[in-house]
């Protein structure tokens, strides 16, 4: 991409007192980005979360995964296109502000922040949870002491190090879903020792293939949607990557379309060799599956594979909350003292994260259905405030991208958006329909109402922001305060 937007430097680059910029690291190679892309979003909301979106939707889950999935893929080609153009550590946070002004970038990234650091407390707490049950003799609270440490320590070493820890965790994740696929397979075909041919009939029978109608269809999608949440982290590390614009351009395309087979191929194999009303919600739908091949200690092997993605989520939060704090202190958003850069590592900024992620941690762990249970509503929907941003930005800017490509003679973004604009605008219906029909439903609306009273905070924060900032421009002129 040659074009003058993305020669420009990015809007959080700071300058140096040499005169230059102190970037931030350039380690990430492509393999690193591409995993990134594809095991950024495998986690236990798959795994284990899947099993309530099967109970509410039945063999439809399947029509839900694929409508869901859909929107995440579109928002992400949009997403895509802007990173590659515009590379930046704060990302969306970055392209709202230059699609809508300063007010945007600041409620954004502040709440994407927010959100990171308080996952960061589910993910780290269930990854104790699990290893305290093989270990019982070492205490809950040791065990996240030490994921926090040693998670902070390679975040602070170089960000060669978290694509490395990354790489590895994705991998393992990408492998257990193609070995899952691979066994579902040959069992629904009754290839495997003591399995025969399925059919169709659990895709059929109690109840047909949409059991509850539409309406089924509908809340499996509201259980699942939140569960491609941890794609956009890939755009956030475009920017420490080789060659940025490249970098995302392959790691988008690769990723979402798998992403799709993954999420939608295990779910056709769930409900294809189990009856939909044999699976619990809490309890993993593909545990459920292993132990009918007869796959010796299924429970433990996907007890491992959990353990393995909650601490790829917790090292990838990491990561996006202390670069996304570092982006909003470039750009004079947050407190200066955060752009300490060491060996291309934001260290301030990392420190910071982890210690309000700490906190979450212990407050999950004392007042886990009070205290923490406020702070994780007030996160609950906040994802949807990124992707609906990210779509209003898209709109705003892909004109501008293409204008500056023409006008220079540069060549357009590694990767597009399609369907522009029509298809921006289904998709931001979509996010529109998801937030109503949260509010509609009484076990979500809690979320709504905490997520929308934080964005209303973070707003009038901008808003006072904008305010002085107004006045101090005023000042300076010489004009009179208004």
């Amino acid at each position: 991409m040659t074009s003058t937007m993305h020669d420009a430097p990015p809007a959080d680059a700071r300058p140096t007192s040499g005169g230059g910029r102190e970037p931030l690291g350039a380690g990430l190679k492509q393999r690193h980005m591409t995993m990134l892309g594809l095991g950024g979003v495998i986690g236990a909301g798959l795994f284990v979360g899947s099993g309530a979106g099967i109970a509410v939707a039945g063999p439809g889950i399947v029509v839900s995964y694929l409508i869901a999935g859909a929107l995440a893929m579109l928002i992400m080609r949009m997403l895509g296109e802007l990173s590659a153009a515009m590379p930046s550590s704060g990302a969306f946070s970055v392209h709202a502000e230059r699609a809508f002004g300063r007010w945007a970038g600041f409620t954004v990234g502040w709440l994407y922040w927010f959100m990171l650091v308080v996952v960061l407390a589910v993910e780290a707490t269930g990854a104790a949870t699990i290893a305290a049950g093989w270990w019982p003799a070492v205490p809950q609270w040791a065990w996240v002491l030490l994921f926090m440490v040693v998670f902070t320590g390679a975040n602070l070493a170089s960000v060669r190090s978290f694509g490395e820890f990354e790489f590895w965790f994705a991998a393992l994740k990408v492998a257990a879903i193609v070995a899952f696929l691979v066994l579902g397979v040959l069992a629904a075909c009754g290839v495997l020792p003591g399995t025969r041919p399925v059919g169709a009939a659990n895709l059929t029978g109690h109840g047909g293939f949409l059991p509850r109608g539409w309406n089924g269809v509908v809340s499996g999608v509201l259980a699942v949607v939140f569960a491609f949440g941890g794609l956009e982290v890939v755009t956030i590390a475009a920017a420490e990557s080789d060659d940025p614009a490249r970098a995302v351009g392959r790691a988008v395309r690769s990723a979402v379309a798998r992403i799709l087979l993954f999420y939608v191929g295990s779910m056709l194999v769930v409900v294809t060799l189990l009856p939909w009303t044999s699976i619990t919600p809490g309890h993993s739908p593909y545990v459920a599956v292993l132990d009918r091949i007869g796959v010796p200690a299924a429970g433990q092997i996907m007890n491992a594979v959990v353990f393995v993605a909650l601490l790829s989520a917790l090292n990838a939060n990491l990561y996006g909350a202390s670069r996304m704090v570092f982006s909003l202190a470039r750009r004079g958003e947050a407190p200066r003292g955060l752009l300490r850069v060491t060996g291309g590592v934001p260290v301030r900024a990392v420190l910071a994260s982890v210690a309000f992620g700490f906190v979450s941690v212990l407050l999950n762990l004392k007042w886990p259905h009070s205290v923490f249970l406020y702070l994780l509503n007030a996160v609950g929907a906040v994802l949807l405030v990124v992707w609906g941003l990210v779509i209003g930005s898209h709109l705003r800017l892909r004109r501008r991208i293409d204008r500056a490509a023409r006008e220079t003679g540069g060549v357009v973004p590694a990767v597009r958006a399609w369907g522009f604009p029509w298809l921006n605008w289904v998709a931001l219906a979509g996010m529109v329909a998801v937030l109503v029909l949260m509010a509609a439903d009484p076990g979500s609306r809690p979320q709504v109402l905490w997520s929308g009273g934080a964005t209303g905070l973070v707003l009038l924060a901008a808003w006072v922001r904008q305010a002085r900032r107004a006045g101090d421009s005023a000042e300076a002129a010489g004009k009179p305060r208004t």
